[in-house]
């Protein structure tokens, strides 16, 4: 459903899906779907699976309320429009991949780094590759680490 984003109100729809099926806390998703609409080349850098696009897509200014990050967010946004570009970013994966890291080192990076989409993107195809996960998706990969760090890295109510 509408795969461009040349129509804000279009645009807007499926900021709204996505906001409540991931539960992404934007609160006013009007703002944020002006703020895709502005975004120049926004269909060809999706397409090509340019990480910027996701730092751009993240930074949404609300007047009088400063600048806030959507990460997880644009990684998801950017993902329903590539889904073999762009892993998803989200708490879970993070912790996921932290653990991971800490338990067999499968490749070098930091806690903030995986909040730099680039690095993200690169931490997890080593995550991929060290562990032979390569013919599944991004998708796939996403389902299998929110599924684990949900269950290992929440707290138990």
């Amino acid at each position: 459903m509408y795969p461009r984003n040349k129509v804000e109100e279009e645009i807007l729809v499926k900021v709204q899906i996505l906001n409540l099926f991931y539960s992404t806390n934007i609160f006013n998703t009007t703002v944020v779907a002006g703020h895709i609409f502005k975004i120049t080349n926004i269909d060809e850098l999706l397409k090509k699976a340019d990480a910027g696009i996701v730092e751009t897509m993240a930074q949404v200014t609300f007047q009088g309320k400063g600048t806030r990050k959507f990460y997880s967010f644009a990684t998801k946004y950017c993902h329903h429009h590539n889904p073999t570009g762009y892993p998803i970013y989200d708490k879970f994966v993070h912790k996921v991949l932290m653990h991971f890291k800490k338990q067999d080192h499968f490749h070098v990076f930091g806690s903030e780094d995986l909040k730099d989409y680039g690095k993200f993107k690169i931490a997890i195809c080593a995550f991929m590759k060290f562990y032979s996960l390569e013919k599944y998706s991004f998708r796939e990969l996403d389902i299998y680490l929110w599924l684990l760090g949900k269950e290992y890295f929440e707290p138990k109510r």
